[in-house]
């Protein structure tokens, strides 16, 4: 069951941060990523009270269930089982993997940040459902994040067997390179969710994804 759900990420993967939104409301900017076609939708906030983040997530599950696409809950094992999110999102200095399943149901996945190939290997043989890598290239959506780049990433597929996220930075521009490192989906905050319109920003990077990986499939 989970494995599935994975495979559903393959795509575009958002996210959504109050912080990050041009001060639009954090439910209609995920809408519009899905109405542009992004397979997943994360929701990090990591300043509004549980109560506002509970309602907060519940929306945007309702509209991912719409969408057919997934909704992930950053941080907050109790708020992803809460809302019944498709999965959740942890860093290395979060909930470890384990204790998240304790309070997970079997069907939600766990996904782990990871910038070192060492992390990565790690988040694999304690189970995490896929690997975040990054930050691919640097970024100001994060000011705490730890470079990787795409060296690390291509190192960490040759490693690994996990889906890979790779994450940080990522625009139009380098997409390709990153998927040519290994990656199978892509998240992206700020070149989506800071765009004047989220909706035709998601679609275009939606469409060059898909471009971009029936060309590997090609190669």
């Amino acid at each position: 069951m989970r494995s599935e759900i994975v495979e559903r990420m393959r795509g575009i993967y958002v996210i959504v941060d109050p912080e990050h939104t041009n001060n639009r409301n954090v439910i209609e900017v995920a809408e519009a990523a899905f109405n542009g076609g992004a397979a997943t939708v994360q929701l990090r906030d990591k300043n509004s009270s549980k109560r506002t983040i509970v309602e907060t997530a519940t929306e945007i599950q309702k509209l991912a269930n719409d969408a057919g696409s997934l909704f992930i809950m950053n941080d907050h094992a109790d708020i992803a089982r809460i809302v019944a999110s498709d999965g959740l999102h942890v860093g290395q200095k979060d909930i470890s993997v384990e204790d998240s399943r304790v309070v997970l149901d079997d069907r939600q996945i766990v996904g782990t940040s990871n910038a070192l190939v060492t992390e990565a290997q790690e988040s694999e043989r304690i189970g995490a459902d896929y690997l975040a890598v990054g930050a691919m290239f640097p970024t100001a959506t994060k000011i705490d994040t730890r470079p990787a780049g795409l060296e690390t990433l291509t190192e960490i597929r040759a490693k690994t067997s996990t889906h890979i996220v790779a994450i940080g930075g990522i625009n139009e521009a380098n997409l390709n390179a990153v998927l040519a490192a290994g990656a199978d989906s892509i998240c992206i905050a700020s070149a989506i969710t800071k765009a004047e319109d989220v909706e035709a920003a998601a679609r275009s990077l939606v469409k060059l994804f898909n471009n971009a990986a029936i060309s590997k499939e090609n190669t």
